[in-house]
C-alpha cells in the first residue's frame, strides 16, 4: 500500500510539473511607422479670438498641464493652446465659429474631474505677449490714420514696434 501511495504521489508531482510548464513567449507588437499624421487645417477666412482662463486643480506641469494643453489643442477650430502650470493659466486661440468659451471649459473638465476653469475672459492679446501702446510715436506709426495706428499698436510683432524705444 505504501508503494502505491508513493507511485501515486510521484505521478501527481510529475503531472503537475509537466502540465504547469510555463513557456512564456514575449508579446510582439507591430507599429506602423508610415502612419500619416492628421494635420489641423485652419480656415484662413475665420475670425479667431483669444481666451485666457485660470485652471484650478493642477498638481504638476507634465501630467496635468500637458494633458489639458493637448486636449484643448486637439479640438476642431483651435489654432493654438498653451497651459502655464506656474501661473495656472491657459491661453487659447480659436475659431469663433467652431469653438465657444463653454466648449473650452467642457474640454478642460473632460481632461479630468479635478480641473476647474475660472476667470474666463476674451482678450485682444495674451498676458505674456508684449504689446505696443496705442499712443505709438514711432516712425512706422507717424503720419498714419487712426486705424493704422491702432493696427500698429495691436500687432506687437511689427518690425517698427518690436524691441525699439519710442522716438
Amino acid at each position: 500500500m505504501k508503494t502505491i501511495k508513493n507511485i501515486l504521489a510521484v505521478s501527481v508531482l510529475a503531472l503537475f510539473i509537466v502540465s504547469c510548464k510555463n513557456d512564456a513567449k514575449p508579446e510582439v507588437k507591430t507599429v506602423d511607422t508610415n502612419v500619416e499624421e492628421t494635420s489641423v487645417k485652419l480656415d484662413p477666412n475665420a475670425t479667431y479670438a483669444k481666451a485666457e482662463f485660470g485652471i484650478e486643480g493642477m498638481t504638476c506641469a507634465i501630467g496635468c498641464a500637458k494633458t489639458i494643453e493637448k486636449k484643448l489643442a486637439k479640438m476642431e477650430g483651435v489654432k493654438s493652446a498653451t497651459v502655464d502650470f506656474d501661473k495656472h493659466l491657459a491661453m487659447v486661440e480659436y475659431d469663433e465659429a467652431k469653438v465657444t468659451p463653454n466648449s473650452l471649459e467642457e474640454a478642460v473638465a473632460q481632461a479630468g474631474d479635478m480641473y476647474k476653469v475660472n476667470d474666463m475672459k476674451t482678450v485682444e492679446s495674451f498676458s505674456n505677449e508684449k504689446a505696443c501702446k496705442a499712443d505709438c510715436k514711432m516712425a512706422c506709426c507717424a503720419d498714419k490714420t487712426e486705424d493704422a495706428k491702432k493696427a500698429c499698436a495691436e500687432d506687437c510683432k511689427m518690425a517698427c514696434c518690436a524691441d525699439k524705444k519710442k522716438a
